[in-house]
């Protein structure tokens, strides 16, 4: 007796696997998503730039859609418009004559489906990486390599950096954010470890002059974003708003974010 309740117990949980379970969850209308990050590398002119305009999708879609035919500028505080013109249907809007001056006012404008989304952020200056120090013997195990970029903060006046860490033979780029609150003036560095690196991997290091408004968004954001994604414009747990507005319907808000940062670049193999 007992053998033939314990065949058709097990008889029952194989039948309950086949059972579809439907998830229900809100289809709520794309929001427009804007990816504008302006970079101006030094010792380039900066002319060339780009902008990505997407939509929210549903949950368990694999593609983000592409936000087409959007009217796409940026204006200077004395009125010189950059027009960005969309890349076949890729959402990928791009200008070829852009003037960047550090600490000038931009504003940026896009007309979609006859609705006006501004932002308005100001070009911020960044300082050189002077050098990387390499470390073998980082970490809990004593043995993971570890990266300092060292820069010298400018004195007397708020700074805020974003840098970005981007090993060749990985697929994660690793982002961080910093100020200079209790580092004013001072040599200071920005810190890289990935288990994974190893000898003769090459690193790209960039980092950004960024507003205090971008960094506390972006401190909110990380927080957010899984660690291992290094994806931080993936659906989030809540909505992190950024600066950009729709003038014509407040409700209908995007998502993202509207930078313009000086930028350097320091490349540095793995020893």
């Amino acid at each position: 007796m007992k053998k033939t309740i314990y065949l058709f117990a097990i008889s029952l949980l194989f039948i309950s696997c086949e059972d579809v379970i439907e998830v229900s969850l809100p289809n709520t209308p794309p929001r427009l998503v804007i990816d504008a990050s302006i970079n101006w590398f030094k010792e380039t002119t900066g002319q060339y730039q780009s902008i990505r305009l997407s939509l929210t999708a549903p949950y368990f879609n694999n593609q983000v859609p592409p936000a087409n035919h959007a009217n796409v500028k940026i204006i200077d505080s004395n009125n010189r418009i950059f027009t960005f013109i969309e890349e076949d249907d890729t959402g990928i809007y791009r200008n070829h004559n852009f003037n960047p001056v550090l600490n000038e006012t931009y504003t940026l404008s896009i007309i979609y489906n006859e609705e006006v989304y501004t932002a308005t952020e100001v070009l911020t200056p960044v300082t050189s990486i002077d050098f990387v120090d390499q470390k073998n013997n980082g970490g809990f195990s004593g043995n993971d390599i570890e990266l300092k970029a060292y820069y010298m903060d400018p004195p007397n006046q708020k700074n805020f950096y974003l840098f970005e860490f981007d090993n060749s033979n990985l697929p994660i780029i690793s982002l961080n954010i910093y100020n200079d609150e209790f580092n004013d003036g001072n040599q200071i560095f920005a810190f890289y470890s990935e288990e994974a690196s190893k000898t003769g991997d090459l690193i790209t290091i960039n980092s950004y002059g960024i507003s205090e408004r971008y960094y506390q968004f972006m401190s909110i954001l990380l927080q957010q974003t899984d660690s291992e994604s290094g994806d931080p414009f993936e659906t989030q747990p809540a909505t992190v708003r950024g600066n950009c507005i729709n003038e014509t319907n407040p409700d209908n808000y995007p998502l993202g974010y509207f930078r313009l940062s000086e930028s350097d670049q320091f490349i540095y193999t793995i020893e």
